[in-house]
């Protein structure tokens, strides 16, 4: 199919909106996918709130050269292309476990903000935690001294009052016990 000079400009700064507004982008063979299997994939990708798109290789270079990104080697076979907006490691595991089991569905490579990555940095990216963990545990590490600090602070007046309340009981059991026998007698 045939594009007008103008549709191919349309397209290319659709590429170049996806490129800007992407943390991440990563590219897949897909020679043997279904449109069933395709359509499945798109969805998986959206559930962290990726895109990915079939490009047209010459023009989705251009559109890397115009943002300022390194050219890539893998761009000569049909590509699906990821655009991570928020979660890269996200995007990165759907890659990866879609090419999980096939011969000839593969993840090609990518980039991380501008710099070009390779298949095995993808596969990496894919390992690490998602997003809501990584702040969870960031979270933790940044309130644990504060927490201790609290601790700290809060001990000596709770040692204080034990000291108090036991003093406290001591006496009023030996004031008890004194009654008793005053009673007694």
């Amino acid at each position: 199919m045939a594009f007008t000079k103008k549709e191919k400009g349309e397209i290319t700064a659709q590429y170049e909106k996806w490129l800007s507004e992407s943390q991440a982008i990563v590219v897949l063979t897909y020679k043997s996918m279904t449109m069933k299997e395709i359509d499945a994939f798109r969805a998986k990708v959206r559930e962290s709130n990726s895109e990915v798109h079939l490009v047209k290789n010459t023009l989705f270079k251009r559109a890397l050269a115009s943002q300022g990104y390194d050219e890539a080697p893998f761009f000569e076979e049909t590509s699906l292309v990821g655009f991570a907006f928020n979660d890269a490691p996200a995007l990165a595991k759907t890659f990866t476990d879609a090419t999980k089991g096939s011969e000839t569905t593969k993840v090609k490579g990518g980039y991380l903000g501008k710099e070009l990555i390779s298949d095995k940095q993808i596969k990496a990216l894919a390992d690490l935690p998602p997003l809501p963990v990584m702040r969870a545990t960031l979270l933790g590490t940044i309130s644990a001294p504060a927490t201790k600090l609290v601790r700290t602070l809060a001990e000596p007046a709770r040692s204080l009052a034990a000291v108090i309340k036991a003093y406290s009981d001591k006496a009023g059991t030996a004031a008890y016990r004194c009654l008793i026998c005053h009673r007694i007698r």
